[in-house]
């Protein structure tokens, strides 16, 4: 059963009552007898399960997260720069 909460115009008092779907609003403060209003509030959106992200449902791993148009992303670099030579390798004859 969901939560409703009502404000006085009245007495400017909020109260939060249980209320079944098919029950009718509340009209009438019990405590001042002024009007009362429903108070309404914005909820965040929680998006559970699959379906809901960029990387759900895409297949492999490579095509995650692409758009139509956009170059797939890759973790490897677009240069390739030439390995480090090593230095020779000198003994000293003592």
């Amino acid at each position: 059963m969901p939560t409703y909460e009502y404000i006085c115009k009245n007495c400017g008092k909020t109260i939060e009552v249980f209320q079944s779907f098919a029950d009718k609003p509340l009209k009438k403060h019990a405590e001042c007898g002024g009007q009362l209003q429903k108070v309404f509030h914005a909820r965040g959106i929680v998006f559970r399960g699959s379906g809901f992200y960029a990387t759900d449902g895409k297949g492999s791993s490579s095509t995650q997260g692409e758009e139509a148009g956009d170059k797939p992303k890759t973790d490897k670099p677009t240069e390739k720069k030439p390995a480090a030579k090593a230095a020779p390798a000198t003994t000293s004859g003592d």
